[in-house]
């Protein structure tokens, strides 16, 4: 091709490809020669930078009565676990009036009040996270971990918790962590040994029934 790049036939230069290709072409006065540079491309728009989290000082504290009181509030269900002690009833059934064990028997106040402080819990685990959140981010803690994730569950808000504090502040911040496993680990082994506590307790009572 020897048509040139306007019609005005500019000294040798890379010039925008006339095939369209979207690289350079090299013309050298007169005609193309089919040399062709990298394609071009244009430059991102410019994005906002995002704040990068510097370390805070030796002497920030790092923990508050917030995240401790979100890692020992599971607790509260486990002690109210340990007075729920279900005894079977019975109930007769139909016409011929036949004695069944009434599976509502379990449902003991211990039982509701169970279930009722696991809402309560949720709700005070929101609010403490909420202020645990706020503290941090006026002890200088850079986009500390968000306390809306304590909806899908307080060991998570700990944990995201945890590492961004261990980040901006190295050697210190994982303490709940190590507590929120400790208690996990207290709550399924006495949780475990009530169930089949009741569960023997109950076999038992169904024998003699």
């Amino acid at each position: 091709m020897t048509v040139p790049p306007n019609a005005s036939a500019p000294g040798p230069g890379w010039y925008p490809d006339p095939a369209g290709s979207g690289r350079l072409q090299w013309w050298n006065g007169s005609a193309w020669t089919g040399q062709f540079s990298a394609p071009q491309f244009h430059a991102a728009p410019a994005q906002h930078p995002v704040a990068l989290r510097r370390r805070i000082s030796d002497r920030t504290p790092v923990y508050n009565p917030y995240i401790w009181t979100i890692v020992a509030l599971p607790l509260v269900s486990l002690i109210l676990l340990m007075f729920w002690n279900p005894a079977l009833r019975l109930r007769t059934v139909g016409t011929r009036q036949i004695p069944t064990i009434d599976p509502a028997s379990i449902f003991t106040a211990p039982y509701f009040l169970l279930v009722a402080t696991s809402f309560v819990i949720f709700g005070v685990s929101a609010l403490l996270a909420y202020l645990d959140w706020d503290r941090l981010r006026k002890d200088g803690v850079v986009r500390p971990f968000h306390w809306a994730w304590v909806f899908l569950s307080p060991v998570l808000y700990v944990i995201g918790r945890s590492v961004i504090v261990h980040e901006v502040a190295p050697r210190r911040g994982l303490a709940p962590v190590w507590a929120t496993i400790s208690v996990t680990l207290l709550t399924v082994v006495l949780t475990g040994l009530k169930m089949s506590a009741i569960l023997a307790t109950l076999a038992n009572q169904a024998a003699t029934i």
